[in-house]
């Protein structure tokens, strides 16, 4: 049976549907895909000082972030851009990009997916408890699971 979705047509600051953590990202669900026709889907994520996404890049989505506290450096494409509260950060599909929290203390943003699902299907199915304890990811099974919803990411270089 699929999860009925309904949500007041307004959220407060540190609310949402559900909370999960995927790797070191806390992400709250705002809007999902099933409240917008498919269209596209919201998030917010809190990014511990120094923790980010490794590089990737999706086949089937474009994705925009909009920084709400703290400082980001992007990596779109072959360039590396700081990004502070307030910046918009656009990706079409099929760009390299990752996110690092280069401040000191956490930072937010959100995170819009046109279409919508795919992400809040990789977060569902790769997500923990925000209150469990932390435990180190099993990378192989992430590249993995990113990849059957269209979530590539490469291997590190060599020299890296």
């Amino acid at each position: 049976m699929s999860e009925q979705i309904q949500t007041p047509p307004v959220l407060q600051n540190g609310t949402g549907q559900k909370k999960v953590r995927v790797i070191t990202e806390e992400i709250s669900f705002k809007i999902r895909a099933a409240q917008t026709n498919g269209a596209y889907s919201l998030f917010e994520t809190i990014t511990p000082p120094g923790a980010g996404v490794p590089p990737h890049y999706q086949r089937d989505e474009e994705e925009a972030f909009f920084v709400l506290e703290g400082t980001y450096t992007f990596l779109h494409g072959e360039d590396n851009v700081v990004v502070e509260a307030g910046g918009t950060v656009f990706v079409p599909r099929g760009t390299m990009h990752s996110f690092a929290n280069t401040g000191d203390t956490p930072a937010r943003m959100l995170i819009l997916t046109t279409p919508g699902g795919i992400h809040e299907r990789f977060f569902s199915e790769v997500g923990e408890p925000v209150d469990a304890p932390f435990s180190e990811p099993n990378i192989p099974e992430l590249v993995q699971i990113a990849e059957k919803h269209g979530i590539i990411i490469p291997p590190p270089p060599k020299d890296a």
